[in-house]
């Protein structure tokens, strides 16, 4: 999943076919095995201090904000578990709202291959990502289905004959964010992860949201870097300085602010 050569699969193209600081706010082919790795501003309640421990600045957050970070956490630290019904019926539903048209054979089926996993049990691809990556998967099908449909049947710009595969790819995104905003540490120790809470306060799907944009984002670097499947994690690189950078910029209070946002309306 990082840079630790993990392994990874490649898909072959067959054919071009609150308030502020207030508390948190809820929204009412063919596959080849391969060896690579695939896998601010208005900070007004953000206080950063220094640590002695590793010399990085770490920031105080607002009880608020501790809350949101808690609740989002608690998401990221659930595992896939293949046993647990509601597990199960997240992967039908991200199936048939990926191919509404197409039945399901079963949880383990070859069909999985056709959205890019690497085998026909998805739930061994879950390890990096845990089951928060495929909530994120579900949010993106069925908040921005046309987005969505659009980079699993890779149907925008001059495609690789060899492109990466769109749920495995989903999963690193997942993983990719969480390193990003360091949301393993107690507190945020960047700016951009600080900057990114204040935006989390404002809206609890703030992290599905910004995954959606970070996904549409990862496509647009790999179309304009001409990427094959060897290039994944240097598109990934590419994708997450991007991030950062309009985490950063001034003028955005909300994720829709953010430049890149509008690819999701493309």
């Amino acid at each position: 999943m990082d840079d630790r050569g993990e392994s990874f699969v490649a898909v072959r193209r067959i054919s071009q076919g609150l308030e502020r600081g207030g508390s948190c706010h809820s929204p009412s082919a063919e596959v080849v095995a391969g060896s690579a790795a695939w896998l601010g501003r208005g900070l007004s309640c953000v206080c950063a201090q220094r640590r002695e421990s590793d010399g990085r600045p770490s920031f105080d957050l607002t009880p608020a904000q501790e809350e949101c970070l808690h609740r989002l956490l608690s998401r990221i630290n659930v595992s896939y578990d293949s046993s647990r019904p509601e597990h199960q019926e997240a992967l039908r539903a991200l199936w048939y709202a990926a191919f509404p048209e197409e039945e399901l054979h079963g949880l383990i089926s070859e069909q999985w291959k056709e959205m890019g996993w690497q085998g026909k049990d998805p739930s061994t691809d879950f390890r990096g990502g845990g089951f928060i990556s495929l909530e994120n998967l579900l949010f993106f099908a069925r908040n921005y289905p046309k987005a969505f449909q659009n980079l699993l049947q890779k149907q925008e710009g001059d495609r690789s004959m060899w492109e990466y595969p769109f749920a495995v790819a989903g999963v690193n995104i997942t993983f990719m964010l969480i390193q990003m905003l360091d949301l393993q540490a107690a507190n945020p120790r960047t700016l951009v992860a600080a900057s990114f809470l204040k935006l989390l306060s404002e809206s609890e799907s703030a992290f599905d949201l910004l995954y959606c944009i970070a996904f549409k984002l990862m496509d647009q670097q790999w179309l304009s870097m001409r990427a094959s499947y060897m290039d994944f994690n240097t598109v990934m690189k590419s994708t997450r300085r991007q991030l950062e950078r309009e985490l950063l910029l001034e003028d955005i209070t909300r994720l829709e602010d953010m430049p890149s946002y509008n690819l999701l309306s493309e």
